[in-house]
């Protein structure tokens, strides 16, 4: 069985599920919230979730936030880019606000803002009759192709949403330990020095060093039990590497985590790239 968080897009989930081979579903069981949706997973056998990654080498922060604070045995195992499905679409002169629900904020609001657009955001539960009360003459929805309702043609700037490039699902389990692998794949690593103070991360990351590990992301949070907690995100050659760095972090006495192990050693496209102009 697979599931979906309920703010999650509905037609991108299912289609992330067909093209990774992971089931053919027609819809997933709308679980709840995040929190519910982890507890869930963890809680029923056989019950993974389609759960959106930002990046799997970039994890969306939120995700790596809500996995750690998760069950022990939740892990995501895979990922797959879905091209994005999002639409434009009005029934006759527009103007009026933009209807559009959680989801597609996350993934078309800067295109949207950019094109001057008053968006009127709406829980992904909201039912298409309901959005088009919410729109009202003159207004419009951003909606999943699949979903645009009868009468509904797409707008100008509509082709606009496909700049913005996929969307980036995985697959969460619940699993006594990581899936071997022998080829590259990215591996996601929550840890917490046992001690917090000026320097502290130093010796951690010199075991990561050693272990011939190159991070390309590294952030912090503070955490409520005492030191600090850090998720980072690299690529590891296989999971005797992966296993032979966590005996070293316990070791250590360095409290960790392996929160993803995605199977793939080029996840293109990749993050968002900035243009740094340095002092």
């Amino acid at each position: 069985m697979l599931g979906r968080s309920e703010r999650e897009s509905p037609a991108h989930a299912v289609l992330a599920a067909r093209m990774a081979g992971w089931n053919d579903p027609v819809e997933l069981l709308d679980l709840g919230t995040t929190a519910d949706t982890l507890a869930t997973v963890a809680s029923i056998d056989a019950l993974a979730a389609v759960v959106h990654l930002g990046h799997p080498e970039h994890p969306a922060p939120g995700l790596e936030r809500a996995l750690l604070e998760g069950d022990a045995s939740l892990i995501v195992t895979a990922a797959v880019a879905v091209p994005g499905q999002w639409v434009w679409v009005g029934s006759g002169a527009t103007g009026g606000q933009v209807v559009i629900d959680e989801a597609g904020v996350r993934d078309c609001a800067t295109v949207l803002r950019g094109l001057g657009a008053s968006l009127r955001l709406v829980p992904t539960r909201a039912t298409v009759a309901e959005r088009i009360a919410l729109a009202g003459e003159g207004g419009s929805l951003v909606i999943e192709r699949s979903r645009v309702p009868a009468g509904f043609t797409e707008l100008p700037d509509s082709a606009a949403l496909a700049a913005g490039g996929p969307v980036w699902y995985g697959l969460l389990e619940s699993r006594a330990d990581w899936p071997p692998f022998t080829e590259p794949a990215q591996v996601w690593l929550a840890f917490g020095p046992s001690d917090d103070h000026l320097g502290s991360l130093q010796p951690t990351l010199a075991v990561i060093a050693d272990a011939g590990l190159d991070l390309v992301h590294l952030r912090s949070q503070p955490s409520s039990g005492g030191p600090h907690a850090f998720f980072a995100s690299f690529s590891c050659p296989t999971s005797d590497v992966l296993n032979d760095l966590v005996a070293a972090l316990t070791q250590r006495g360095v409290a960790h985590r392996t929160l993803a192990v995605l199977p793939g050693d080029s996840f293109v496209p990749g993050p968002d790239a900035l243009t740094p102009r340095w002092a």
